[in-house]
């Protein structure tokens, strides 16, 4: 089969397109002849070396996957070949990811994909909808009529916060860095989409959010200004931050315990697959009402992984501003 995979960690010139073997399954594995991956931060984290995570070389990168079942192991009940699948938590803890024409993955780490939606939009959805979906329920338990804000409201998490966020009944802020991101955002139901850029965006943040003030703040962003945050929260506020691996922000102790504030951190891919599956099928039932259009923002064949790992470290690392929604690669 054809892979994208490195031999060594490094700049995403070490990326490799090639033939590796087929993988087979192993008794509680499915074999999937893959559609579409998606690029995640977490990728290029562990390409470069900065997050080490891999057990041995070569190694696939990849988190998500989105295709159809060639083949299942013995001990496999839920899934048959021809089923069409899409997963994530792939090429973490050891495993394999999933940048190549045939994956062998879990059957505890894959779902059914609606019918109606394309693998490039399952795979694209796929981290970042758990991800959003673990964020709101799990850890913020977000109620509806709740304040939601979210920065990045067009990102890859961002827009999975805006249309789950929206789907649990919350009023929801995001920020937006154009006019055609403000359309697209709005587009999903968001009832507030600000631009970033504005002098006035944290007034014009309390103006809709009311004299309470915001009850769950989702981050994206790599360095979190929390003195501003704890200020916008109202009383018994959850924020959750999910980026910003070298942030060191200062924190407003006291205003944050004398509004009986909540701060979680996590990453999706500590979440156990019996906590993904839950997320998974909250994600399936906002599809079937219409509600999940996971963005594609930029199309890759596989051969061409290393643009687009240039491309993600472009906009997650270095700000660059020029991707919404999500990086496909396609084998």
């Amino acid at each position: 089969m054809k892979a994208a995979y490195i031999t060594r960690t490094g700049p995403p010139e070490v990326i490799e397109y090639g033939d590796l073997p087929d993988p087979r399954p192993a008794p509680t594995q499915v074999l999937v002849k893959v559609g579409a991956v998606a690029v995640n931060p977490i990728d290029t984290y562990i390409r470069s070396g900065a997050v080490a995570m891999i057990a041995n070389f070569p190694y696939i990168l990849g988190c998500d996957l989105a295709g159809t079942v060639a083949a299942c192991g013995a001990d496999v009940r839920g899934i048959k070949p021809g089923d069409r699948v899409w997963g994530t938590n792939q090429g973490l803890f050891g495993r394999q990811g999933t940048f190549a024409e045939l994956a062998a993955v879990d059957e505890r780490w894959l779902y059914p994909t609606p019918a109606d939606q394309p693998d490039s939009e399952a795979a694209a959805g796929a981290l970042v909808g758990i991800t959003a979906c673990l964020g709101l329920f799990q850890n913020a338990s977000l109620k509806p009529g709740e304040t939601l804000f979210v920065n990045g409201g067009t990102g890859g998490v961002g827009a999975a916060v805006v249309q789950l966020g929206k789907f649990a009944g919350a009023r929801v802020i995001a920020t937006v860095g154009s006019a055609e991101k403000k359309k697209l955002c709005e587009s999903w139901g968001v009832d507030l989409a600000l631009d970033y850029h504005s002098t006035t965006l944290d007034d014009e943040i309390r103006a809709f959010a009311g004299p309470s003030g915001i009850d769950v703040w989702f981050e994206t962003q790599r360095e979190p200004t929390l003195d501003r945050t704890v200020s916008l929260m109202a009383p018994r506020g959850r924020i959750v931050l999910i980026a910003g691996r070298a942030a060191r922000p200062e924190f407003p102790v006291g205003p944050f315990y004398t509004k009986d504030l909540r701060l979680s951190g996590f990453a999706m891919f500590n979440a156990s697959p019996e906590e993904q599956r839950a997320a998974a099928k909250t994600i399936a039932a906002l599809c079937r009402r219409g509600g999940w259009k996971p963005q594609v923002g930029r199309k890759f064949p596989l051969a061409q992984a290393a643009d687009a790992h240039r491309l993600q470290e472009d906009n997650s690392t270095h700000k660059q501003g020029s991707l919404s929604g999500k990086i496909v690669l396609v084998p």
